[in-house]
């Protein structure tokens, strides 16, 4: 038994650091508003009335079933899209030369500077939200996914090729293996994405959804359901986070990774 697992069964169960960050969390924010700063951080039985306000009324739902099918439908789509266009881009020199350096030019434009193009080229449906979400998570999905391709070992591939393996074998046995864990990565950054563009994506006439709920409560000064869609933002984030964590110890059990 190696000195790790002992030490994490003799010393504090992680459930408890857990519930003392909790704890000063809620403590720091008991006392910020408590301060002057209560005009923007409101407190937490204000925030908690608006989450049973909007609970009760079923509002809630709506506005969170809106946004996590928004999300999710661009994350998808972006990863559909990304995944075989990052190995094409590693496994063929002369696309990577030609593509690659516009991929990183574009990466560096915020997906929010695209939202009057989109709308001009699809209005202020559906399609443009999805659109906005799928622009921020497939740019970040297919660096990521590229560089797992070409940080694939070539001493794998050359004795592949040794033993009369052709290009598919490798690319199927080979590089989409050691590609793995790099693909888990782009899917965590890639929900990540999917959420930090959710309000820019709901910028384009919205009316229901997280983002919209708090553009139209700010507008209002209603500084209690802002923070709430914040906060309801960050649980969707870390439980979509956690779920693809657990997707990640599954598949790459092989892979030495050091655990929080």
């Amino acid at each position: 038994m190696s000195i790790q697992k002992k030490s994490s069964k003799i010393g504090v169960p992680n459930v408890v650091y857990s519930i003392i960050s909790l704890g000063a969390a809620i403590l720091l924010w008991l006392f910020i508003s408590s301060t002057e700063a209560h005009v923007v951080f409101a407190k937490p039985s204000e925030v908690f009335a608006a989450l049973s306000k909007l609970f009760e009324s079923g509002k809630l739902f709506v506005h969170i079933n809106a946004s996590l099918y928004r999300s999710l439908m661009g994350f998808i789509l972006a990863f559909a899209c990304a995944l075989p266009v990052a190995f094409l881009l590693g496994w063929y020199k002369p696309l990577q030369l030609i593509f690659y350096p516009w991929i990183k030019f574009v990466k560096s434009i915020p997906p929010i500077a695209y939202i009057s193009l989109v709308i001009v080229a699809q209005g202020v449906g559906e399609n443009a939200k999805v659109t906005v979400i799928f622009i921020g998570c497939f740019l970040v999905m297919v660096i990521n996914i590229f560089q797992g391709v070409q940080n694939v070992d070539l001493t794998m591939i050359k004795a592949a090729r040794v033993l009369g393996a052709g290009d598919f074998t490798i690319f199927a046995k080979v590089v989409v293996p050691a590609s793995l864990p790099f693909i888990l990565v782009a899917m965590r950054l890639g929900l990540a994405s999917s959420l930090t563009t959710l309000i820019a994506a709901e910028l384009t006439g919205a009316q229901v959804g997280l983002g919209q709920m708090i553009q139209e409560a700010s507008m209002y000064f209603e500084m209690d359901v802002v923070l709430m869609g914040i906060i309801i933002i960050g649980v969707i984030g870390t439980i979509l986070d956690q779920v693809v964590s657990f997707l990640e110890r599954r598949l790459t059990s092989w892979q030495e990774t050091r655990t929080i």
